[in-house]
């Protein structure tokens, strides 16, 4: 069996698992119902926030946009794309080239719908917290111990099991999303041989990143930083440099001959413009305000 459609069946079958296991955190929608919140209160303040005042809650800011549009997701997006045509036997860049419009229209889909859903659980999650653990006064949560009574009206004592549930499942598919961008984002710069579908003999340095970046991560366990801590800081990060990503992605998208005739559409420009603009101003206010 050639090796291309090996992984295509490894891969399916780890991410119908993962999408089992992450179902749980289905359970903060639940919970959300079950605390009881102001809805009327919660629908205008969605609606009609009211502005921050202080570095601390625009770094909040900066952390929830950098979270929802994070640089990862230019790198392994679009080179999972690349992998997912190869592992159909699609190995000719000419055939590459020319996505047929049904392909298109799936991946549209697909990103809309992926895009929906884990914004909808962000949602969720946040009411959550804030009808829990801000009512109870717990605003400064720095353990994992502290985010599980979050889910205790809905689970009781199995709230622990039920947060372990979610954070492994969020764990599997961050891990190797995270090292994975990082070791794409480097290959591409210094044009490295590079995917998941090669094997280490030949793409050395992409794996070697991939390796390197998890051992990192594994690392901080022991050198006592925060993990809660860290975890939003690298959204600040992140909210700080999206925007510069995506302006070059929007002035990519605009050229027809990058593109091969197919441009992103102007209602996309725009909204891809204004939010790289929100975020430059959330950026900034972090820091001036």
């Amino acid at each position: 069996m050639p090796r291309s459609f090996w992984w295509a069946g490894t891969r399916e079958s780890s991410s119908l698992f993962l999408k089992w296991l992450v179902l749980s955190l289905l359970s903060y929608v639940i919970t959300a119902f079950i605390v009881h919140p102001h809805w009327r209160l919660v629908l205008h303040d969605t609606l009609v926030p009211s502005l921050a005042l202080g570095k601390d809650r625009w770094a909040t800011i900066v952390a929830i946009l950098g979270t929802t549009i994070s640089p990862y997701l230019f790198f392994w997006q679009s080179s999972q794309e690349v992998e997912e045509t190869k592992a159909l036997s699609r190995r000719m860049v000419v055939n590459r080239s020319g996505p047929s419009h049904n392909r298109m229209v799936n991946r549209k889909i697909d990103v809309a719908l992926g895009a929906f859903f884990s914004n909808a659980v962000m949602f969720f999650i946040i009411l959550t917290c804030a009808e829990t653990l801000h009512r109870a006064g717990k605003t400064d949560i720095s353990t994992t111990k502290e985010a599980v009574e979050a889910l205790r009206p809905l689970a009781g004592h199995s709230a622990t099991l039920l947060y372990t549930l979610g954070l492994v499942g969020v764990g599997f598919l961050a891990i190797p999303t995270l090292t994975g961008s990082a070791a794409y984002a480097l290959a591409e710069a210094f044009r490295w041989p590079e995917g998941l579908d090669e094997n280490f003999t030949g793409a050395r340095a992409f794996y070697s990143v991939v390796l390197v970046s998890t051992l990192c991560g594994i690392g901080l366990d022991f050198f006592g930083i925060n993990p809660v801590r860290a975890l939003f800081w690298s959204g600040v990060v992140n909210g700080v440099l999206s925007p510069f990503l995506i302006c070059g992605i929007l002035v990519v998208c605009a050229d027809a001959g990058l593109m091969k005739g197919r441009r992103s559409s102007v209602l996309s420009f725009v909204l891809v413009a204004i939010a790289a603009l929100a975020m430059f101003v959330a950026a900034v206010a972090m820091f001036v305000l």
